[in-house]
């Protein structure tokens, strides 16, 4: 039995280097699109709208936003995809709705959106202005609580 040497190896490596890269040939955008099945029928012209003279100068708007709300006393956010033009009470029907359909734990005792307030963090007191508009805030992620006893509609009282 006889081993390579060194040399033989040294050189055996040096063949590959030989190889040229094979790449594929060159797709235009026209001919992907022909290649796929459910998108045959479309012209390819009409797959987007060309630009207009006036969306160049206009700047780009937002149409949803994802936002965080941890719920007091859950494990994990419920994530809310709503658009920037509603407000912080909408925001806070949204994620009790999503929060309930989900069967989320800790059950909550009430529903009902007015029972409940937004904030920055738990660890601020203030609470948002229901009236106030999610792109005026300035954050994604939000905290909501009940409100205290106090301040809330009799609806929302625990009866003992």
């Amino acid at each position: 039995m006889t081993y390579p040497s060194h040399t033989n190896r040294r050189q055996n490596s040096g063949r590959n280097l030989d190889r040229t890269i094979h790449s594929f040939p060159p797709y235009s955008h026209t001919n992907l699109v022909s290649q796929i099945g459910s998108l045959n029928a479309l012209p390819v012209g009409k797959l987007t709208s060309p630009p207009t003279e006036n969306s160049w100068s206009q700047p780009l708007r937002l149409t949803k936003l994802l936002v965080n709300v941890n719920i007091e006393r859950s494990v994990g956010s419920v994530q809310v995809l709503i658009s920037p033009d509603n407000t912080v009470k909408d925001l806070v029907k949204a994620a009790l709705a999503i929060y309930v359909k989900e069967k989320r734990r800790p059950l909550l005792k009430e529903t009902d959106p007015v029972c409940f307030c937004l904030h920055y963090s738990q660890f601020s007191l203030q609470s948002l202005k229901p009236e106030e508009k999610l792109t005026n805030l300035g954050s994604r992620n939000f905290f909501m609580c009940s409100r205290p006893s106090s301040s809330v509609n009799s609806s929302c009282i625990e009866e003992t």
